[in-house]
C-alpha cells in the first residue's frame, strides 16, 4: 500500500510537469504554424492529451488476456467522455472561480461560440450513434458505424482548420528548450512536445497502475474501476492543461482542449470498441454514456439560448457525476 501511494504521488507529479511542458511547446507549435487558438486547443492539445485514455482500451481489448480486460477496455471507452463532460469541465469552472479570487482573471469565459457549438454538436452526433450501435446485432452495421465515426472526426479537423481565423499570435513565454530564442527552431519545438507527450503517457500509465493497486486493496470491481476511477487518472492531462490555460486567461484553448478531446474520444476509441469487441454494453455503462450525452445536450441548449457559456454552466455536469457515482456504488 505504501508503494502504491508513493507511485500515485510520483506519477501525478510527472503528469503535472509533462502538461506544463506540453502547453508551452504546443503553443509555440501553433504560433510557428500560424494557426488559431481553436486548432491549438481542440486538435493539437485535444488529441495529444487524449493518448493515455486511448491507449488503455487499445491495449486492454486487443492485448488483454482475460474477460476483465474487455470490461476495462469498454468501460474506459465510455468512461472517458463521461469524465470529460461531468468532471473535467466542472473542475475548469472551479478553477476559474479560484483564479478570480486570486485576482488573476475575470469571472467570465471568452469563447469562440461557433467552435464550441461545432464541438458539442459533433460529439452528440458521433457518441449518440456509437451508443445506438449497441442495440444493432449485425456486424456489418457496426463496421459501417466505425467508418462513419472516422469520417466525422475528419470533417471536424477540416472544419476547425479551415474556418478558424483568430491566429495564435500573442506574446508567449520562451520555449523551455530555447529560453533565449525569440523564434525557436521547429526541431526544438517538436522535441519538447514529443518529450512532454511521453512524460504524460508514461505518467498516466504509472498513475493507472497505482490507482488499480489501491482499488484492488479496497475490493473494487474491474468495471467500476474502469468507469469511475481509471478515467479520473487518464483525464488528468486535459484537466491540468485546461487549468493552466484558464490561469493564463486563454479560455478558448482551455475549453477547446476538453471539448476537442470529447470529439476525439467519441470517435477513435469507440471505433476500437466497435471493431474489437461485440460492443454489447451492460446497463451501468449505458447509463454512463447517456449522462455524457445529456450533459453535452444541456450545454449546447444553454449556448444557443444565451449566446455563450459561463463558468456556472460548466458545473452542470458535476450533478451527473455525483448521481452516477451514487447509482454505481449503492
Amino acid at each position: 500500500m505504501v508503494a502504491a501511494l508513493f507511485l500515485f504521488v510520483s506519477s501525478l507529479a510527472i503528469i503535472l510537469v509533462g502538461c506544463h511542458v506540453f502547453t508551452n511547446g504546443v503553443e509555440w507549435l501553433g504560433k510557428r504554424m500560424g494557426v488559431s487558438d481553436g486548432v491549438v486547443g481542440s486538435i493539437f492539445a485535444g488529441v495529444g492529451t487524449a493518448l493515455p485514455e486511448t491507449m488503455i482500451p487499445l491495449m486492454a481489448i486487443f492485448f488483454g488476456v482475460s474477460e476483465a480486460s474487455q470490461d476495462i477496455g469498454v468501460g474506459a471507452i465510455v468512461g472517458a467522455p463521461f469524465m470529460l463532460s461531468t468532471l473535467s469541465l466542472p473542475l475548469g469552472a472551479l478553477g476559474v472561480y479560484v483564479f478570480v479570487r486570486m485576482g488573476r482573471r475575470k469571472p467570465f469565459l471568452n469563447l469562440d461560440t461557433r467552435q464550441v457549438d461545432l464541438e458539442l454538436r459533433l460529439f452528440l452526433l458521433s457518441f449518440s450513434v456509437g451508443m445506438l450501435a449497441v442495440f444493432v446485432p449485425y456486424r456489418p452495421v457496426k463496421v459501417a458505424v466505425a467508418v462513419f465515426l472516422l469520417a466525422v472526426y475528419a470533417y471536424y479537423v477540416r472544419k476547425t482548420v479551415l474556418e478558424e481565423t483568430n491566429v495564435h499570435d500573442e506574446q508567449l513565454p520562451p520555449l523551455f528548450l530555447a529560453p533565449r530564442a525569440a523564434r525557436p527552431a521547429w526541431f526544438l519545438i517538436a522535441v519538447q512536445v514529443a518529450f512532454a507527450l511521453v512524460a504524460i503517457v508514461g505518467g498516466a500509465h504509472l498513475f493507472v497502475g497505482a490507482v488499480e493497486d489501491l482499488a484492488a486493496g479496497a475490493g473494487i470491481s474491474p468495471l467500476i474501476l474502469s468507469l469511475l476511477i481509471t478515467p479520473v487518472a487518464t483525464e488528468l492531462p486535459e484537466k491540468m492543461n485546461s487549468l493552466i490555460w484558464l490561469f493564463q486567461r486563454k479560455d478558448q484553448m482551455a475549453v477547446g482542449n476538453i471539448l476537442g478531446a470529447m470529439v476525439f474520444q467519441s470517435t477513435f476509441p469507440v471505433v476500437i470498441g466497435l471493431l474489437g469487441t461485440p460492443w454489447l454494453l451492460e446497463r451501468r455503462v449505458l447509463v454512463s454514456g447517456g449522462m455524457s450525452i445529456f450533459t453535452a445536450a444541456g450545454l449546447l441548449t444553454i449556448l444557443r439560448l444565451r449566446g455563450g457559456l459561463r463558468p456556472v454552466h460548466l458545473l452542470m455536469g458535476a450533478v451527473f457525476y455525483v448521481g452516477y457515482a451514487v447509482y454505481v456504488l449503492r
